[in-house]
């Protein structure tokens, strides 16, 4: 019943009074990245697949400039992200304007990250049924590890909250991350400033 009717309802109205309460850090975290950001906008739009591999497009803060190369290539995240940009992404509030996306249905609050359109055919099985629920703000693999663990323990953690999903585990999966976002654990792999590529091996 909680999984097919009082989760929406759950993730509705919390994603509407956070919406409501947050909207002056909203507005600040706007300003701030517009103005760092040199340019190109103070948030970042792309495609991502939600329940049943639906696509939809999250929505988030934008940590990135977009400065290229002589070539007109794409600098590396390293040097495209900016101060304040580094200071939002730690603190997790580059991820609040995804409440707009649980409003609209798009995403629940909890649940497996939407990850990259292009990683869809490199799923196997098993790690597709991530996507049988609404992709989440936060989840299972953001409380235990987040960007610092493999991608088998990510989709291994993806795929135990689809079979376990409980309002209860919601609830400690909320309480957990508002740990994370304080220790501001996990945020980056070992090996990138966000999380590696995956490519069906890792």
């Amino acid at each position: 019943m909680y999984k097919h009717f009082f989760k929406r309802i759950f993730d509705f109205l919390l994603s509407s009074l956070a919406l409501v309460c947050l909207s002056p850090i909203l507005v600040v975290v706007t300003l701030w990245l517009h103005l760092s950001n040199k340019g190109s906008g103070a948030f970042f739009y792309q495609q991502r697949p939600g329940k049943n591999g639906k696509i939809f497009k999250v929505v988030k803060f934008k940590t990135m400039t977009d400065e290229r190369d002589v070539y007109g290539n794409l600098l590396p995240d390293e040097k495209r992200l900016t101060s304040v940009g580094k200071f939002v992404r730690s603190t997790s509030l580059d991820e609040l304007p995804q409440l707009i996306n649980v409003l609209k249905g798009d995403m629940s609050l909890i649940g497996p990250r939407p990850l990259l359109v292009q990683y869809l055919p490199l799923y196997s099985k098993e790690q597709a049924r991530r996507h049988e629920v609404r992709p989440g703000i936060t989840g299972w693999a953001q409380v235990n590890g987040r960007n610092a663990i493999s991608w088998k323990q990510k989709f291994e953690y993806d795929v135990w909250y689809v079979d376990n999903m409980s309002f209860w585990l919601d609830v400690k999966i909320l309480f957990l991350t508002v740990k994370k976002v304080f220790v501001r654990e996990g945020i980056s792999s070992q090996t990138s400033v966000t999380m590696e590529v995956f490519n069906g091996n890792n």
